[in-house]
Parts: C-alpha cells; structure tokens; sequence
C-alpha cells in the first residue's frame, strides 16, 4: 500500500477540483447558450416550436443524468462515433443544464403581467424589441437568483462524471480511496472541497433574492 500524507492527498484532490470546475463552468456557459435559444423558441408565436422545445424539456428533465452519461459515451460508440470521457460529460451537462435553465427564464418571463406585452404591441414594437428592452430587464431580476442557485446542482452533478471514467473530484477521491484505503479521511476531504464550492453560491443565491425582493 502507497504510503500518502495528509497533504498529498489534498493536493491531489484540489488538483481534480480544477477539473470539477472548469466542466461546471462548460456546462454553465454552454447551457445558458443553448437554454437562451430554447427559451425564444417557447415564447415565439409558433407552436411547433414551443411544443418541441416542451418536448426537449420533458425529456432531460425527465430522466436522469447519469442515463443521458450512458447513452452519450456509450451509446454514440455503438454507431461508430467514438467521444471521449471529456465530450461525453460536457456535451451531456451542457443538454441536461439548457433544459433547466430554459424552464427557469420562461417561468420568470411569463410571470410578468402580459399587459406589458399587449402595450408593447400597441406601440408597434416587435417580439424582439418586446423581448430586450421591456420583458428581459425586469425577467433578469426574477431568474438571477434561481439560476445562480442551480449552478450548485450542476456541480454536484459532475460527480457522476466519473462513472464514465472522467477524472474530477468524485473519481479523483475513489483513486485515492483505492491507493490509500482511508475511505473516511479521503471522502471527508472531498465532501469538505464539495462544501467550499457550494455553500458559497447557496449562500450568494439567497443574497440575490432577498436583494431584489423576488421572495416578495
């Protein structure tokens, strides 16, 4: 048995978390793209659309990370389109966090009173003016909160990453576990490291809805 100290086992884990955080912030950015382009289509006037963009919703909403992981490493292999563990666990965070994000900005758009958009349409404004310069400033303020509070998900997310062999901070620490066989100190470290990136956006999250009152 590898002999590792207490420092080398943190090191080693912190070195991981770089991997943890630059695929949450993939799939933040990635999803706020996609999910921004599915949040237009559910609100434009077509309802093929917006019946699609529901579908879409449904179906990553509706089944879990971990199968949308399988079917996208595993599943792409067996019609001949070999990804790596990297591309399978971005593109499948980046699918699974559009679908959420999208149902947090339509959700915060359509609570806005639809008078603003009958005026809107009094004036001869189009759906985009509409979009950016009356409904999307005051949609911000509702969205901002639930969506740096689901960021937290999405890290904690990346932990299933590593049934697919992708090395963040899961996989880092079952590596370790493995070499070490000091399953309490190790998972304790990662659960700690966890905590440290999380908290502090919950805490963010709730800062952001007292502030702009969207509890009110």
């Amino acid at each position: 048995m590898m002999q590792f100290s207490n420092w080398d086992i943190l090191h080693n884990l912190l070195m991981a978390t770089r991997w943890t955080l630059l695929l949450s912030l993939i799939a933040f950015v990635g999803g706020s793209i996609v999910g921004m382009i599915l949040t237009f289509l559910r609100l434009s006037r077509s309802p093929t659309w917006s019946r699609l963009v529901r579908l879409y919703i449904e179906l990553f909403q509706g089944t879990p990370l971990l199968m949308q992981l399988f079917l996208t490493f595993f599943g792409l292999s067996l019609i001949g389109i070999d990804v790596s563990a990297w591309t399978a666990a971005s593109t499948s965070l980046i699918l699974f966090s559009s679908a959420f994000l999208s149902d947090i900005w339509t959700g915060s758009v359509q609570s806005l009173p639809k008078g603003q958009w009958e005026a809107s349409r009094c004036l001869g404004i189009n759906f985009i003016q509409t979009m950016r310069h009356v409904i999307l400033p005051q949609a911000l303020r509702i969205a901002l909160a639930p969506t740096v509070g689901f960021t937290v998900q999405i890290v904690k997310e990346t932990a299933l990453t590593s049934i697919i062999g992708f090395v963040e901070l899961t996989k880092a620490g079952t590596m370790l576990n493995n070499a070490t066989f000091q399953p309490f100190k190790v998972f304790a470290m990662v659960a700690c490291i966890y905590f440290m990136i999380c908290y502090p956006l919950s805490l963010f999250s709730s800062y952001l809805e007292k502030k702009l009152n969207v509890a009110h």
